[in-house]
């Protein structure tokens, strides 16, 4: 790995590897066992979106691997607004050890990469989401106790969280099925890179618009909010598509019974979710949420350290 793009570079077992580190740094984080294993290093948090999550995991990661964590919000540098994106990543080359930005252009992220000579982390883009969906994988791994062989079934907008988790079960051979109405569907070409994976290591991908296709004796059930930064003024009109996609008691009770629920966050109860089932016992949304952390902090380690 030399950088964390989206997760069609990574191999399974760089994956793996991933899990690995991330379970031993959160058990001796847990035990109270300092690791400074970045001590001296600098990383560089661009910021063109916000975020609870991906800021305070990537901050407080780097801080407690001995680190020092920059915050740059789009107002802070000129990237963008007048100097190029080749320029920004030669000049923060020669400051800082890594970038981890969160944008809304993949191609930003690649140009990043290309340009500058340090490792380059995708927080989020509006087209892929790999930082989130290694944590989502993590946590059902610690669930599960392993990930070849299930069902993952996503409900909802085929949006950067649904491709990065079609890359990534694909991958690791765990079956998922993508319900998402006509004209929301996931990117026709990660489609086909998820496809590719899955001939590989013996999973099925399955795209569907059927939501209770997908829910049907899944082993994971996720979802993701309807209406995604910069699409408020869609609000109406995506409510009243994605309702019949609620995960709701009826929808929840087709998958398998010990079946866990999983959301990246923010959650919008009522909407995509109602409040039962994401407060309810199958749901790991929090654990979820704190995993971020710990595989962020491992991600920093395998590019950075």
């Amino acid at each position: 790995m030399k950088h964390l793009i989206d997760l069609n570079d990574l191999t399974v077992e760089e994956i793996e590897s991933l899990f690995t580190l991330a379970a031993k740094l959160k058990k001796e984080l847990k035990a109270g066992i300092t690791h400074h294993l970045l001590k001296g290093k600098t990383l560089g948090m661009i910021f063109s979106k916000s975020s609870t999550r991906t800021r305070v995991s990537f901050e407080v990661g780097m801080y407690q691997l001995g680190g020092y964590p920059i915050f740059l919000s789009s107002s802070d540098i000129q990237l963008g607004r007048g100097e190029t994106i080749h320029d920004t990543a030669k000049v923060l080359s020669h400051y800082i050890d890594g970038i981890m930005i969160r944008t809304f252009k993949q191609d930003d992220v690649l140009d990043l990469a290309r340009f500058g000579t340090i490792p380059v982390i995708n927080g989020l883009t509006d087209l892929m989401h790999p930082c989130q969906i290694l944590s989502d994988l993590f946590t059902v791994y610690e669930k599960k106790g392993k990930l070849k062989g299930l069902k993952l079934a996503y409900v909802g907008d085929g949006n950067n969280v649904a491709n990065s988790l079609l890359q990534g079960c694909a991958i690791t051979g765990m079956d998922i099925c993508v319900a998402s109405p006509a004209g929301y569907e996931c990117n026709a070409t990660i489609i086909e890179q998820a496809k590719h994976h899955a001939r590989k290591s013996g999973s099925k991908v399955v795209l569907t618009e059927d939501p209770e296709e997908a829910m049907k004796d899944a082993d994971v059930v996720y979802t993701d909010t309807w209406i995604s930064m910069g699409q408020e003024a869609e609000k109406e009109l995506r409510l009243k598509i994605f309702m019949p996609y609620q995960v709701n008691s009826k929808l929840f009770s087709l998958a398998k019974e010990d079946a866990i629920f999983l959301h990246c966050l923010p959650a919008y109860r009522g909407y995509e979710v109602t409040e039962d089932i994401i407060d309810g016992p199958n749901s790991d949304v929090f654990e979820e949420a704190e995993n971020r952390l710990h595989m962020q902090k491992a991600i920093m380690v395998t590019l950075m350290g």
